[in-house]
């Protein structure tokens, strides 16, 4: 049954992409990331038993709306970088952080850094071009191959968005911040439109819309809009050859644990991201920092044929959330927009950590019954909901 349609018999599940590794393939990836001596072929082939595994695992946990787990990615942003021309390493300096308003507040606790606050290791010197078509069709091939015998709700392909990508970047090669967004946005489209093409949604990851705040204590609220308001504008340049029904974007605040006093507030962005060419919207909605803001959709209409997928489970704690708690998180918002327009999603991302003496922030047992409780949740919700 398509997705639209078994979106009005019950509350759908999905999560935002990345799942946790095996430590043989993390082990793998990571040798890739560092440029160290590897076995390719070892590669491909734990790259596609991983896939093959996370969809199953995915389908017999009751997850509706799946994907790849991101097996293959070296980081959500990260990899992108290995698909772009025009892309050269700067030469690597002493380890320093952006001083960012979270660093700032909490210094002692953040003396590591935080998701976002790495200085660039790489620099723009030419201009930007896509060359990532063999890794994407890799991707997409191990997909497809994962999902023979299996019939899943929906299926989404996560891929960075281009103010993500310019994150990661210093710019010595285009005049503006802006021309070089809408460079990596017009290389992009190449991704975006072939993820679509091939029949599965695509989901853009694009933290980096509601963390610009955070990450630059010179910028006022408005300033930030105006800074989004500009990404946004490159990202549906990007998107302009898809059905936004085949669109998904996420935002959120990043993968860390920490106070989170720094997060802008949804109020000052939801009617913006509105404004992106998706059908369904993915943000925070469970952790203690954002959890109140589902208020926000009393006083910003959504507009027809909308969907919100707020996050009913967290990153951002280690406790597995109660089934009947993710049931309210779900009941609450769906008397606001209809129930229709409701699905149960994550607040960010669980995959491991490449690194092989860093433990996962989440650990893979608990990553897993946190899912259990988001398929219960909605059950529940379902219940209540539906009769």
């Amino acid at each position: 049954m398509p997705l639209a349609e078994e979106r009005t018999r019950r509350i759908l599940t999905t999560h935002v992409g990345s799942l946790p590794r095996d430590t043989h393939l993390a082990g793998l990836l990571y040798a890739k990331l560092t440029k160290s001596p590897g076995d390719p072929a070892a590669l491909a082939r734990a790259t596609r038993d991983a896939v093959r595994g996370i969809v199953a695992r995915q389908i017999e946990v009751g997850l509706d709306v799946i994907d790849d787990g991101e097996q293959s990615k070296t980081g959500f942003a990260t990899y992108v970088t290995e698909r772009l021309d025009g892309l050269e390493r700067l030469p690597q300096a002493p380890k320093t952080e952006i001083a960012t308003r979270e660093i700032q507040a909490f210094p002692d606790f953040y003396r590591h850094g935080h998701s976002g606050s790495a200085r660039p290791r790489l620099a723009c010197l030419h201009p930007i071009a896509y060359a990532g078509q063999a890794q994407l069709a890799a991707d997409l091939d191990n997909l497809k191959a994962a999902l023979e015998g299996q019939d899943p709700v929906g299926v989404f392909v996560p891929a960075a968005s281009p103010s993500s990508v310019a994150g990661l970047l210093e710019n010595r090669h285009y005049g503006s911040e802006e021309e070089l967004v809408f460079a990596i946005a017009e290389a992009m489209r190449t991704e975006y439109e072939a993820i679509v093409g091939a029949g599965f949604q695509l989901q853009i990851d694009d933290p980096r819309l509601v963390m610009h705040y955070m990450l630059h204590p010179e910028a006022s609220i408005a300033d930030c809009r105006r800074w989004a308001e500009s990404r946004i504008e490159a990202l549906n340049h990007a998107l302009r050859n898809i059905d936004p029904q085949r669109i998904r974007h996420h935002t959120c605040y990043g993968i860390n644990m920490g106070p989170r006093v720094s997060d802008m507030e949804l109020k000052h962005l939801a009617d913006l991201i509105l404004k992106i060419r998706a059908g369904h919207y993915l943000f925070e909605g469970a952790n203690p920092r954002h959890e109140h803001e589902w208020r926000v959709w009393e006083h910003v209409s959504l507009p027809e044929g909308k969907v919100l997928v707020p996050g009913v489970i967290t990153h951002t704690s280690v406790l597995v959330e109660h089934p009947e708690l993710v049931a309210e998180r779900i009941l609450r918002l769906a008397k606001i927009v209809g129930r229709e327009r409701v699905m149960a999603g994550g607040d960010c991302g669980f995959a491991s950590t490449l690194h092989p003496d860093t433990p996962p922030e989440i650990e893979t047992a608990i990553v897993w019954a946190k899912m259990q409780s988001l398929v219960a949740g909605a059950r529940i919700a379902t219940k209540a909901l539906w009769g």
